[in-house]
């Protein structure tokens, strides 16, 4: 049997999730926490887990907290409603990213997932692991911003570019341009980059958005929604722009 825990604060989702999880027979819930305080003292009471279903956002903080707390060598496959948190989640042992409300056939995809991860023998291998996930990490699709005191989800198809202004990243879209909590750097990570291209120390630019470029005497960019008239693409970057253009 695999022993599975489940971190989930309301009630009903993590009853569901049961539910859901009750019908693959290999599979064996062993707890429910709803708290990262909860979670903390599980983990430093009981025999891990080998898989663990997690949402994010709990009542008094991040499930990121528990494992920084209580390191764990377990499997996890974050549940949550909201997708800004993916880069941090694939730095700790997570095999697959459901957004809720959670499908069957994606919950069944992500129970199939993390079987492959687990060879003849139960036996774990942490860096093929780490290069595994590496290799299968889900791409950002949509982004949540703050508003006052109001959140706002903003689809990545919406978004014609990043950029970072006053050492703050912002995003913009058709009605206006919102900050967010990434860096360039980590959006360069978890942006689809069949999509998304980081043409210079400023700018993430969306292919689908490009409305002219400019090759004379500099490459420069002039996309929808930008209130600037052009964005400059960085020498050192044009080869690998003109290739993303075209793959």
């Amino acid at each position: 049997m695999l022993r599975t825990l489940i971190i989930e604060d309301e009630k009903p989702a993590a009853r569901k999730l049961e539910r859901m999880l009750s019908e693959f027979p290999d599979i064996e819930i062993v707890a429910k926490i709803e708290s990262v305080e909860e979670g903390v003292q599980w983990f430093s009471e009981n025999e891990h887990p080998q898989l663990i279903f997690s949402d994010i956002v709990l009542g008094d903080g991040l499930s990121f907290d528990i494992f920084e707390k209580t390191p764990t060598k377990a499997f996890i496959i974050y549940t949550t409603a909201f997708d800004q948190y993916t880069l941090k989640a694939f730095k700790l042992n997570s095999i697959d990213y459901l957004l809720k409300p959670i499908m069957d056939e994606d919950l069944a995809s992500a129970v199939e997932k993390f079987r492959s991860f687990i060879p003849s023998g139960n036996a774990v291998n942490s860096q093929e692991i780490k290069d595994l996930i590496k290799k299968d990490k889900s791409t950002l699709s949509r982004v949540l911003v703050k508003i006052g005191y109001n959140l706002k989800i903003v689809q990545t198809s919406e978004i014609s570019c990043f950029f970072s202004e006053n050492k703050i990243v912002y995003l913009q879209t058709q009605d206006r341009s919102y900050p967010s909590d990434f860096t360039l750097d980590e959006l360069t990570e978890v942006l689809d980059d069949q999509k998304f291209f980081r043409v210079n120390r400023q700018f993430i630019i969306n292919s689908d958005y490009i409305k002219n470029i400019h090759t004379s005497p500099n490459y420069k960019v002039e996309l929808n929604f930008q209130p600037d008239e052009e964005i400059t693409v960085s020498r050192e970057r044009v080869k690998d722009f003109k290739d993303w253009l075209v793959s």
